[in-house]
């Protein structure tokens, strides 16, 4: 079933036309990735998913209704929910506030739970729980990002750059938890300039260049395409 549809979105920063008419869609239990250069749009088309951006025309459905026109504070509410390119944790709260503030739209009886839920996906969380959270590490504030992410319960995660700056040892560990959470049922929309890593977890793949899809596929084929292959993963 699909979860998430985009059609046709065009959307502009002021007088640059960022992405030109793209077209995607996310099917409940799948991982879809997002690969393509630096400034091919991929943030920009997850930041007008979110409602972050709006975009001049086209559609974007999420269960079947529009969200066009829906601020971002009720797309989380509807069942999504974004973890940012940079993390973007609140430097100066602790990492349990951080967590709360991502539950913001859940009944406060539901918040404890939760708690537990991503206290047992990172345990290095529960370690550092009352430790502000601009003292943490790269990895560590990725986890947390996550984590904040999942405090509302999302039907669809969207990760924007999720390995961006940390070490290959740490890539790997944010990957596996990835993979976790897509075997425990959560559907996830990822953008990730590692093509390699990112198309070796994801089921589908659409391939961007200057705001427009290039390519899609099964993630297996995009990533045996010998253009993929030159362009994004070195030959």
């Amino acid at each position: 079933m699909s979860l998430l549809k985009v059609e046709d979105i065009h959307v502009y920063y002021g007088n640059i036309h960022a992405i030109k008419g793209i077209s995607f869609e996310v099917n409940e239990g799948e991982i879809v990735t997002l690969i393509g250069a630096n400034g091919a749009g991929k943030s920009t088309t997850l930041n007008t998913v979110a409602g972050l951006l709006k975009p001049r025309s086209g559609a974007i459905t999420f269960e079947d209704k529009s969200l066009l026109g829906t601020p971002a504070s009720k797309v989380v509410s509807l069942g999504m929910a974004l973890c940012p390119e940079g993390r973007r944790v609140f430097q100066q709260m602790s990492v349990r506030e951080n967590l709360e503030m991502g539950g913001y739209t859940r009944p406060a009886s539901e918040i404890d739970a939760s708690l537990d839920d991503v206290f047992k996906r990172f345990p290095r969380l529960k370690e550092r729980e009352k430790q502000i959270a601009g003292t943490l590490s790269g990895g560590e504030q990725q986890m947390l990002a996550m984590g904040r992410a999942l405090m509302s319960k999302p039907k669809l995660l969207m990760l924007d750059e999720p390995s961006m700056g940390l070490a290959p040892i740490l890539v790997e560990q944010i990957f596996d938890i990835i993979a976790e959470l897509h075997a425990a049922g959560t559907t996830i929309l990822l953008v990730e300039q590692n093509a390699q890593m990112a198309l070796s977890i994801a089921d589908r793949a659409y391939v961007l260049g200057t705001g427009m899809i290039t390519m899609s596929g099964a993630a297996a084929d995009v990533l045996a395409d010998d253009r993929v292959r030159a362009a994004y993963l070195g030959g």
